[in-house]
């Protein structure tokens, strides 16, 4: 299985290949948006994320300063 994973707006999705676990994640997020556009919640979804709408704009309230893949190990475990 692989996982996608928008940590942006803390959504995951997966499937069996990355090419599809990208698709799902892509469908996924348009379902997102659509459904709390209709419930006439975006505003509150993106502001919980760290984002304001203004106008027609979406800005960052939040900062990412970076990422960085880890490894950990659990051999001792």
């Amino acid at each position: 299985m692989f996982t996608s994973y928008c940590p942006e707006l803390d959504i995951a999705s997966c499937c069996h290949t990355a090419d599809e676990a990208k698709k799902n994640l892509k469908e996924v997020l348009e379902i997102q948006l659509e459904e709390t556009a209709k419930l006439g919640t975006l505003n509150d979804f993106f502001a919980e994320a760290g984002y304001a709408i203004e106008g027609e704009v979406l800005k960052i309230e939040k900062k990412i300063v970076g990422f960085e893949e880890l490894s950990i190990s659990v051999g001792a475990l």
